[in-house]
């Protein structure tokens, strides 16, 4: 009920603001004043993010065209592909159920599809750190063949065909050109906003009324901070550093991590440390996606760890996790899961004409 009496007074609005405009030589359209600011609000204690706003302030316009895009299997080859195939919001914009990132034509990637969240205060994305600029990062799943196979000049120019499109980033821009700055800076609007500081632990961080760990819980976050916090550091739950953690190499995927970025022989086998935030809502685990149960990354870490020349010295010696130990600190990974986050209609798929 609440639902339909919004969208009453909001036609009554419109209609009233209409007949006034009628009126008036001088009336203006939305568009024509211009896009209208969004205001981000971010915890307080949280440090200030690292992206820079004042080359793409953030708009409500923008946001929307973000999400429109996002959410689009029009930005593929073949249309059948798009941003939010593969990151999933229920499973914190990662892939759920596919080990590996999946594409156009069935075609299947080498690594997992990567959580998007608190984007703003990256500076390299990707599980090797391939890309520095959170608007250049939609280019490479858009052009990569494995994903969304599609050459960006002919994405403008069938983006730029459509008066929807054009209409759309007409209000977020003020004109009707669509260029691939205005692409990404769209798509990086609409990132920019998911940011997730909701889960019980923040509550309990910011000392929540009524909000308190369980005993299990207080005694998993004990052992977190003893064996996993130097890697996983709060309140991001990742230190944004490369590291060989020991995982054995595949063979069938060839994948050599961050070396291929740097052709560095000390990063061999080296990949982003990923958040733990949201961490129970998001399996697969590690970069391609070999565990889908958080169980298995608590064993790989007890006594999986293969010895090699890069493997980081925090796990060199393995992280001896009993039973009891593993349980507590799993109690304590599900009080990093945001409903708020996972659940937020602003970032929920909209229909595409």
């Amino acid at each position: 009920m609440r639902t339909v009496y919004v969208i009453t007074i909001f036609c009554l609005v419109l209609v009233l603001a209409g007949s006034e405009a009628c009126g008036r030589k001088d009336a203006v359209t939305p568009e024509e004043e211009g896009p209208e600011p969004y205001t981000l609000e971010l915890p307080a204690e949280i440090p200030s993010p690292a992206y820079d706003f004042s080359q793409n302030p953030l708009t409500k316009q923008g946001i929307a065209l973000g999400r429109h895009l996002f959410y689009d299997p029009k930005l593929s080859r073949d249309s059948t592909i798009s941003c939010g195939f593969c990151h999933q919001q229920f499973a914190a914009f990662g892939h759920f159920d596919h080990a590996l990132s999946h594409g156009i034509e069935g075609r299947i990637g080498t690594r997992s599809v990567p959580t998007l969240f608190n984007l703003i205060w990256q500076t390299e994305f990707m599980w090797d750190g391939g890309v520095n600029n959170l608007e250049i990062q939609p280019l490479t799943p858009i052009t990569d063949p494995n994903e969304m196979g599609e050459d960006l000049a002919n994405l403008l120019q069938r983006l730029q065909a459509d008066a929807n499109y054009r209409k759309m980033f007409r209000a977020a821009f003020g004109t009707e050109e669509i260029t691939s700055q205005r692409l990404f800076r769209a798509l990086t609007q609409f990132m920019a906003i998911m940011v997730s500081f909701g889960s019980k632990y923040d509550s309990v961080m910011r000392g929540a009324p009524g909000v308190a760990f369980t005993a299990e819980e207080q005694a998993g976050y004990t052992i977190f901070r003893q064996k996993c916090a130097a890697c996983h550091q709060e309140p991001f739950f990742t230190d944004f550093s490369y590291r060989n953690n020991g995982l054995p190499y595949l063979p069938a995927l060839n994948d050599v991590g961050r070396m291929k970025i740097t052709s560095n022989t000390a990063d061999y086998l080296k990949f982003k440390v990923p958040s733990l935030r949201n961490v129970l809502k998001s399996p697969p685990y590690m970069h391609d996606g070999r565990f889908f149960d958080i169980y298995q990354v608590f064993a790989q870490y007890d006594h999986g760890v293969e010895q090699s020349n890069t493997l980081d010295p925090l796990v060199k010696n393995g992280i001896p996790l009993s039973e009891s130990e593993q349980r507590a600190l799993y109690m304590f990974l599900n009080t990093l899961t945001d409903p708020g986050f996972i659940n937020n209609e602003a970032l929920s798929e909209i229909l595409i004409e």
